[in-house]
């Protein structure tokens, strides 16, 4: 592990300064806590990809206090997720590069990092213990703070199944038994994206996972199709295929805004997302907020289970900021990251341990109403048997083929063969995996 770390944290000398600042200023009677303004001229610039009205308030107001503390302006600007990459690639060629961004893609983070542009942050991340498979460390350097999972799991309805007699399914032909019995008065039995979009990649694999399939073996070779893994990818093909008959029309262009929708006004029985299904029911159908249930992604035998993986973070990019940078991040990670979690309180799955015992993060009113959802959601971390993976990380190590593979939509189109163009399950496989070895090589 690489022990050259800046030390970029707070220094005594400064929180005595603040300190004895403060105390001036009671002493003298000051209304307000008097601000210390000791690099004033300096500003970082922040590129966030979380752009609802909480989240943009959340790191606007730590900002704001981050100024008045010390003196050094922090600029929030935010984008869709899609276009970040674009923005702090493009403000580095010209000149003006971001200091610190928020990526979702750990392909990103790994091309930034082997072109040199980003911070190591072990003196942030290594005094804490991590959910598995988070930091993804590069020769022991961890390049990025991981704020959240987005793991993606089974959400059903609990009244239809109490009302239908129907058992929380463990196999693959009871799941799909459940979501047959539940087609029908108007109601899909289930909606797993298909398009060529980050929800098909994102919400449909899952099954996959769970019957064991992979991608790549230990030297990155495609074993996606042979002996072992080819006869798993069939049987998950065949029992989609099957499924696919109880979604609605119109599964072919659904995206994350449709799985939402379709859940939660009642027009489909099973679906999957992260903690946002739920943060949308209380918003949008409060009457079902009490009604739901959550599970994994279940094998064809019952006898293994997996939840697809997903994340986002922030990077510290190495620029005549950096340091200061760094100062800012340690504050914020110390002082504020409960405030930013509590944003999106269900969707923001803490990757940090510790948070789940912190009373200041338990005392959101939704974290408390929906405690059995988050303790099987921490269940899913804890668990050392549950499978978590994606298709973006799979392989022996963080890299980019696996990205390839997620950005190639290889996985949507050959959903789509066996869905849309009735293909066999065979050939669906085999004209994956020709693509996955095309997109690679």
């Amino acid at each position: 592990m690489d022990t050259t770390v800046k030390t970029g944290g707070l220094s005594r000398r400064a929180v005595l300064k603040a300190a004895g600042t403060v105390a001036g200023g009671i002493a003298a009677g000051a209304i307000a806590a008097p601000a210390v303004h000791g690099q004033g001229t300096k500003t970082i610039r922040f590129l966030n990809t979380e752009t609802s009205i909480d989240s943009i308030r959340a790191l606007k107001v730590a900002a704001a206090e981050y100024e008045r503390q010390f003196g050094t302006k922090v600029v929030i600007d935010s984008v869709p997720l899609d276009g970040a990459f674009t923005k702090v690639t493009t403000s580095l060629r010209g000149g003006t590069p971001y200091d610190i961004a928020t990526f979702a893609f750990v392909g990103h983070v790994l091309i930034l990092a082997s072109e040199g542009h980003l911070m190591p942050l072990n003196e942030l991340t290594d005094k804490y213990k991590w959910g598995p498979n988070i930091l993804f460390p590069i020769d022991g350097k961890v390049f990025w703070y991981p704020y959240d999972y987005n793991l993606a799991w089974i959400y059903y309805r609990k009244d239809l199944y109490e009302k239908n007699s129907l058992s929380v399914p463990k196999t693959w032909a009871e799941f799909l038994k459940n979501a047959q019995t539940l087609n029908g008065d108007g109601r899909a039995g289930a909606l797993y994206p298909i398009g060529s979009n980050g929800a098909t990649n994102w919400l449909s694999p899952g099954f996959m996972w769970a019957e064991g399939v992979k991608v790549f073996d230990d030297k990155w070779n495609i074993v996606f199709d042979n002996a072992d893994i080819g006869p798993r990818v069939t049987r998950f093909l065949d029992f989609f295929g099957d499924l696919y008959k109880t979604m609605p029309p119109g599964t072919s262009q659904a995206s994350f805004g449709e799985v939402l929708s379709n859940f939660t006004s009642d027009k489909v029985a099973h679906s999957a997302y992260a903690g946002r299904m739920i943060e949308t029911l209380e918003r949008n159908a409060p009457a079902l907020a009490d009604k739901y249930g959550i599970m994994p992604y279940m094998d064809s035998a019952g006898k293994h289970q997996a939840v697809n993986h997903g994340y986002d973070g922030w990077v510290v990019l190495k620029t005549p900021n950096s340091d200061e940078s760094m100062k800012f991040m340690k504050w914020f990670t110390e002082n504020q990251f409960i405030n930013f979690l509590h944003t999106a309180p269900l969707h923001f799955q803490p990757p940090r341990l510790d948070v789940y015992e912190d009373a200041r993060w338990r005392a959101h009113p939704l974290i408390e109403k929906h405690n059995a959802a988050i303790e099987t959601m921490r269940s899913f971390l804890t668990d050392k048997n549950m499978i978590l993976t994606s298709l973006d990380t799979q392989g022996p190590a963080p890299d980019l083929r696996p990205g390839k593979i997620f950005e190639a939509f290889v996985f949507p189109e050959m959903l789509q063969n066996k869905c849309l163009k009735n293909m066999g399950s065979a050939d669906c496989l085999k004209i994956a995996a020709d693509k996955m070895r095309q997109v690679i090589a």
